[in-house]
């Protein structure tokens, strides 16, 4: 009963956030206490359901519009990951909302910044299917693209790119996004670097992350600190948390620690699914609980990305958010084709766990004690940890 009542108090929060001009005077720390305290679930949750359902990309500046390239390198990402220099085979899927115009050209900018080789179009490295004819332009969700198909690119730079644009960030329409991305033979990986509240009935959607090649499903948990999101929360998704990477003064890589955005939490909806059961993890209460893996998500630890809007503010901006780690988890699963939710948590449970998994033993990403602190083994806020691999 906890774990729902915990669910819906945030369910209630994203739909304060989109409707609710008063939200901004409650405290998300004050209204959890409330509910922790006792209080009682309302009709808000039962209310809320996919057909309200809109995506929200969990990106966040930290520098915009530069005329050069600031924060962690492909390079630097690679070293501290554990990842090959280059590779990658098959399609990897990016599933956005709105169409981004600029994007082949943006990515273009990208790769000379970086040495990367070519992704056109023309040489058939990039592919752009937008859903419906009439989808208007929108700056934020050209951002979150931008992130997602540079970044897919930079990681695994020998797989396809497939940039699958929903007409809005509707559920029904970023639903149908994904459908075309899971008929595809071609994919081996889908980025869903979005999410929102959950909502009564999303476990009739979950063979939606399904496809006819097996590839595997990536989501961001969110940037709104402890609470569960959707599609993160489908036991079929990977679900992606965050972290942040320190530095000494030298720009050397040092520790990696829990972001304090990092979403986390266990479903309100979707049972505990058996690769969990067997990993036992504690305090789940016979659901599903999220995430399944981290990634850098610390804006202040950020992603250079290169970006065309149209005006002043075109340039090289420095992001971060969970939105991230989604495409290049997706990537890693081009590089090594083994990246599965059974597979993984049988890894991390092995002997061998830290080839696999550095494990994320500090930080929080709130004040709900056991379920917001990282800690060894699993935790709700960076899941089983950050990758040292590319093969599990």
């Amino acid at each position: 009963m906890k774990n729902k009542i915990f669910s819906a108090a945030f369910a209630f929060l994203d739909f304060l956030k989109k409707n609710s001009e008063w939200f901004a005077a409650i405290s998300a720390a004050a209204f959890a206490a409330v509910l922790l305290a006792g209080g009682s679930n309302n009709t808000a949750d039962a209310a809320y359901r996919f057909s309200d359902f809109k995506g929200r990309p969990p990106v966040h500046i930290f520098r915009s519009a530069r005329a050069s390239p600031a924060g962690v390198t492909p390079a630097e990402i690679k070293k501290i990951y554990k990842l090959p220099a280059t590779g990658g085979k098959g399609t990897i899927a990016i599933i956005d909302a709105y169409n981004d115009a600029a994007i082949e050209k943006d990515l273009a900018v990208f790769d000379a910044a970086f040495k990367l080789p070519a992704c056109t179009v023309k040489n058939k490295c990039l592919e752009k299917h937008i859903m419906a004819k009439s989808t208007k332009a929108d700056s934020g969700w050209a951002l979150e693209t931008s992130l997602d198909v540079e970044w897919a690119h930079a990681i695994a730079p020998k797989a396809k790119i497939l940039l699958v644009e929903a007409k809005t960030e509707s559920g029904a329409n970023l639903l149908g996004a994904i459908d075309y991305a899971a008929k595809r033979k071609d994919v081996v990986a889908v980025s869903m670097s979005w999410g929102g509240a959950e909502f009564s009935d999303e476990t009739g959607l979950d063979a939606h992350f399904t496809s006819v090649s097996g590839a595997a499903f990536f989501a961001s948990s969110g940037d709104d600190g402890w609470g569960a999101s959707w599609p993160a929360s489908s036991p079929n998704v990977v679900g992606v948390g965050g972290t942040s990477l320190d530095f000494s003064s030298r720009g050397t890589f040092v520790a990696e620690s829990a972001w304090p955005g990092s979403g986390g939490g266990v479903s309100a909806y979707e049972t505990e699914p058996g690769y969990q059961k067997s990993y036992k993890i504690s305090k789940a209460g016979g659901k599903r609980a999220i995430p399944d893996v981290s990634y850098n998500a610390d804006p202040q630890s950020g992603y250079p990305v290169y970006k065309t809007t149209g005006s002043s503010k075109n340039g090289w901006y420095e992001v971060g958010g969970t939105s991230a780690g989604a495409p290049q988890w997706a990537a890693i699963q081009s590089l090594g084709h083994s990246v599965a939710l059974a597979a993984i948590y049988k890894d991390k449970a092995s002997a061998g766990a830290r080839s696999f998994f550095r494990d994320i033993t500090s930080g929080s990403n709130g004040d709900c004690k056991y379920y917001c602190a990282a800690r060894k083994r699993y935790d709700y806020v960076t899941g089983l940890g950050s990758p040292q691999t590319a093969k599990f």
